[in-house]
């Protein structure tokens, strides 16, 4: 079966005074268990994560995207600041999603990077509804992250990292060349697929158009996390999460095994599989593998 074969149904939910945007791939009359997949950023949109409805075609289950608050189709609010955006938003949103679609009782999340951090949050709460939950490239802690990020900065070539510092010395973090060398990173640790897909240049450039969330959550780069979120961390709540667990990354990921083994050691029922030839988007990077681990993954809890 290919994806063209499989129907879409794109709408918007009603979350606070705002509109979420979300897309069903497949149908929710179908007995396979739903797959709700949250993008990264924070402040990306679905675009990077679009391939996961290839398992609608796969396996037969639906898979439904959204564009997270203040990013891609949904409302845009570039006026709010820091204070607003939080966890605990966006998890109210997903809460509105579940509730919106009908599937709070029944449905499987993959959280991408942040989307995976999104749903650590979510299956911390022991969410009985929650059957399956794939964590995809996400770290635990946010000091971690920026240590190791720091790290394979580190094994830039000279001149990356003197412009690099230069510009976060100088405040000049929209400058051409500050982006031009943060890019370097990006195609080893982020997306080693080049020219980048459409769908992933398609995220970058609306991040381009408007960056409010990332910027206020995360900051200017990914190893240069200066946003709210620079002190998270769900390490020592990780052990309350019930859920069967899949977590994937990548060989060449900025999120290294230093930054996933939290979830390895800490989820009692975890199982990690590492990407040999991808970095932080196995499923661009390693496509079909990526999709087909996923849906074998799901399909052992179809039934429950």
């Amino acid at each position: 079966m290919q994806v063209a074969d499989v129907t879409s149904k794109e709408d918007y939910l009603p979350f606070r005074t705002y509109k979420t945007w979300f897309r069903i791939t497949g149908s929710l009359d179908s007995d396979k268990l739903p797959l709700v997949v949250a993008h990264g950023g924070p402040g990306c949109t679905h675009d990077y994560v679009d391939s996961f409805k290839d398992i609608a075609a796969l396996d037969g289950r639906p898979v439904i995207h959204y564009d997270q608050l203040g990013n891609g189709n949904s409302t845009r609010l570039p006026e709010m600041g820091p204070d607003f955006w939080t966890p605990a938003l966006f998890l109210e949103e997903l809460d509105t999603l579940l509730d919106h679609l009908g599937i709070r009782n029944r449905y499987a999340f993959l959280g991408q990077s942040w989307g995976g951090m999104l749903g650590a949050e979510h299956a911390v709460r022991q969410p009985p509804g929650l059957k399956a939950l794939v964590i995809a490239n996400s770290p635990a802690d946010m000091h971690t992250w920026v240590a190791e990020a720091n790290r394979l900065r580190l094994e830039l070539p000279a001149e990356v990292q003197d412009t690099l510092l230069r510009h976060e010395q100088a405040g000049t973090l929209t400058d051409p060349e500050y982006i031009a060398a943060s890019r370097v990173f990006y195609d080893r640790h982020v997306c080693r697929v080049s020219p980048w897909p459409p769908e992933v240049a398609r995220t970058f450039a609306i991040m381009d158009e408007d960056n409010t969330v990332y910027r206020n959550m995360n900051g200017p780069t990914e190893f240069h996390v200066i946003g709210t979120m620079k002190d998270w961390t769900i390490e020592d709540r990780l052990h309350r999460i019930v859920a069967p667990t899949l977590l994937i990354s990548g060989k060449h990921d900025e999120a290294t095994p230093l930054v996933v083994k939290p979830y390895v050691d800490h989820v009692p029922n975890c199982e990690w599989v590492l990407f040999e030839h991808s970095s932080h988007m196995p499923h661009v990077e390693e496509k079909e593998l990526c999709m087909r681990t996923v849906s074998e993954f799901l399909t052992r809890f179809d039934r429950g």
